[in-house]
């Protein structure tokens, strides 16, 4: 299954209307594009559920948060669980990374001792209350630690009441059906640009045990690529004649929010106010 990130809610219908059945909400996209901070533990809940409920007011796909650490301890775990089922959000993953957490794919990651981890899903299942909300488990550790204490650890977070696995920044194919055949749940594999893992096509993750790939920036790395040419072409040229290639069109972003529809209503109330 493709799993899409969306980083607002328009992005989220068009990912909709492209016919993706499931959309991400990436913790360091919300860092960067919301806030234009670096992903360093500095958003917080508040932050993220503002993103995710403008997706879910617009949109009928299940979303997956990223929760980071869970923004504190049990009491702040749960919290975080009973907010997110509110605004309507289908799943979140969990991350095993200290508190001032660093983006999955930079080196010097650290990561908090299982224990503390196994008590942050623990605090994450009881919050529930639709047990259809999935909590999945991150691990950083693999960088540090390495394949078998990545693994070790997966298989308490599991055993804690993890319903999925996220393993971060895996290096090789292989270490997938790893994953796969020692945690016997469905696991994601986070397929980002520029980072550690190398872009594995769908075809090759399902092959290797994967149930979930995850697409979480590309869409946004694009939008800003292109928006950060416009803004050159118009500071140095003095018109966006030469980079209209790049945009939406009018009646495109019209076609995507529906704005005909709503103009047709306007339409209809206006002539009802004109008879009475």
């Amino acid at each position: 299954m493709q799993v899409i990130g969306a980083i607002n809610a328009y992005a989220a219908r068009m990912a909709q209307a492209t016919g993706f059945r499931a959309l991400y909400l990436s913790g360091g996209g919300v860092a960067a594009n919301s806030l234009g901070m670096p992903d360093l533990g500095i958003s917080n809940m508040e932050d993220v559920l503002i993103d995710a409920r403008r997706i879910t007011d617009v949109t009928t796909l299940p979303l997956l948060v990223d929760i980071d650490t869970g923004w504190g301890g049990a009491f702040n775990i749960a919290r975080t669980i009973r907010s997110m089922e509110r605004a309507g959000v289908a799943a979140v993953h969990i991350e095993d990374q200290v508190g001032s957490k660093r983006c999955g794919h930079r080196p010097g990651k650290e990561v908090v001792p299982p224990e503390e981890m196994v008590d942050r899903i623990k605090a994450a299942v009881d919050a529930r209350t639709d047990q259809d909300f999935v909590i999945m488990a991150r691990t950083d550790a693999l960088a540090g630690e390495g394949l078998a204490a990545a693994l070790d650890r997966c298989a308490a977070y599991v055993a804690a009441g993890a319903d999925m696995i996220f393993a971060e920044a895996v290096t090789d194919l292989a270490m997938y059906a790893r994953f796969k055949e020692r945690v016997g749940v469905p696991i994601l594999a986070n397929i980002t640009e520029f980072g550690q893992t190398p872009l594995y096509t769908t075809q090759q993750l399902g092959a290797a045990g994967v149930d979930i790939v995850l697409f979480c920036c590309s869409a946004y790395r694009a939008m800003n690529a292109a928006a950060l040419k416009v803004y050159h072409a118009i500071r140095t040229e003095g018109t966006q004649s030469n980079v209209l290639s790049l945009m939406q069109t009018r009646a495109e972003l019209y076609e995507f929010l529906g704005y005909y529809a709503y103009e047709q209503k306007l339409d209809q109330l206006f002539e009802a106010t004109k008879r009475s």
